[in-house]
């Protein structure tokens, strides 16, 4: 069983910067941030599998937003620059055990945390 919590979330205006963290409990193989917004789809954001550090974006976040994690804290960040109104979300952590291909589909996930709001002004 894996516990996550998630903290970090806020009001920010465009251009500024926020930085998400999950706190995990229990080994895993890969972890995810994924976001949704109002009337939409739940997104992926970015992940990276916890053994090797790899790490994916969506397009949309390429260039603007880091994912990473301490294995010594069983905690992982995503450091978010350049912040865009259409950033504006509930952020979720996730986190997949077992091995596979960790994409960035909600169904490779098996827990979650409760979701931190991002919202971002212009």
């Amino acid at each position: 069983q894996v516990q996550l919590v998630e903290s970090g979330g806020g009001s920010v205006q465009a251009g500024g910067s926020l930085r998400l963290s999950c706190a995990a409990s229990g080994s895993t193989y890969c972890l995810a941030w994924f976001r949704q917004a109002p009337g939409k789809e739940r997104e992926g954001v970015a992940r990276i599998y916890t053994g090797s550090g790899s790490t994916f974006y969506t397009d949309s976040v390429k260039g603007r937003f880091t994912i990473s994690r301490d294995n010594a804290k069983n905690t992982l960040y995503l450091q978010m620059n350049s912040l865009k109104p259409e950033d504006t979300a509930m952020y979720y952590c996730a986190a997949r055990r077992g091995g596979g291909v960790c994409s960035l589909l909600p169904g490779k996930y098996n827990y979650w945390g409760q979701g931190t709001q991002v919202t971002v002004s212009s």
